[in-house]
């Protein structure tokens, strides 16, 4: 009787963590353009600019580099200490996953804040703090997703679904939420790149409009939802 429910609830669940993708986009956008050549939420990348800035000696690509790890590693861990770990037969969207949401709202809401107070154009010296609370927000966004106990699910790293999407595709069967995925993080990055571009102050507006979206609709969807269900 409970199965088209938990169907349904773990769809809308699917819907939101693709739209929350989006953000990760924008932001990787703005942090690859603006902010040092690196980038907020792929830390694989990252590490290995690290090791590319010593074997360059490039000390400036060590240092945002550094603050990019440095601020998503923060971001994490604070993420995971307020969104708690999984649980069996907990809801399909914990509110500690909404109060972690609501924390990176705030964060970014600071981040837009900084941005604005530059002009959208912010010197040298900011860049690092600046990418470091870029990078706070989007290792909180990690550690809420991380709480669903979902294998495979992510709004940040995208390589395994990716890997995912092309093992589907070998078996002759599309992954929707996969293909969304990819196509929600590209589509973010796109618009995040023309606004860091051409129209800076606007840019923040991209991320803030994303988490405020799947904060309401997760409110919408989930607020009085009592199906319990990991999978």
């Amino acid at each position: 009787m409970n199965s088209p429910s938990r169907l349904s609830a773990q769809t809308k669940r699917s819907v939101l963590v693709v739209v929350l993708t989006a953000a990760s986009g924008s932001l990787d956008a703005v942090g690859f353009l603006r902010l040092g050549g690196v980038f907020t939420s792929v830390m694989t990348a990252n590490m290995v600019l690290l090791g590319v800035s010593a074997g360059t000696r490039d000390a400036a690509l060590a240092a945002h580099a550094g603050a990019a790890f440095g601020g998503y590693f923060l971001g994490s861990f604070l993420g995971s200490r307020v969104s708690g770990r999984a649980e069996d037969d907990q809801p399909v969207w914990p509110r500690r996953v909404s109060l972690t949401l609501s924390v990176e709202f705030a964060v970014l809401t600071a981040f837009a804040a900084w941005w604005e107070a530059t002009g959208g154009h912010p010197p040298g010296g900011q860049t690092y703090g600046l990418l470091t609370v870029n990078a706070i927000a989007l290792g909180m966004q990690s550690a809420a997703v991380l709480r669903f106990g979902v294998p495979g699910l992510s709004a940040t790293y995208l390589t395994g679904t990716l890997t995912q999407f092309v093992a589907s595709l070998s078996r002759g069967r599309v992954l929707t939420q996969s293909l969304a995925s990819l196509v929600a993080v590209v589509s973010g990055g796109a618009v995040g790149a023309v606004l860091a571009v051409e129209a800076p102050r606007f840019m923040p507006i991209v991320p803030l409009g994303v988490v405020a979206l799947v904060l309401v609709g997760s409110q919408l969807a989930f607020g009085s939802e009592e199906t319990t269900s990991r999978t």
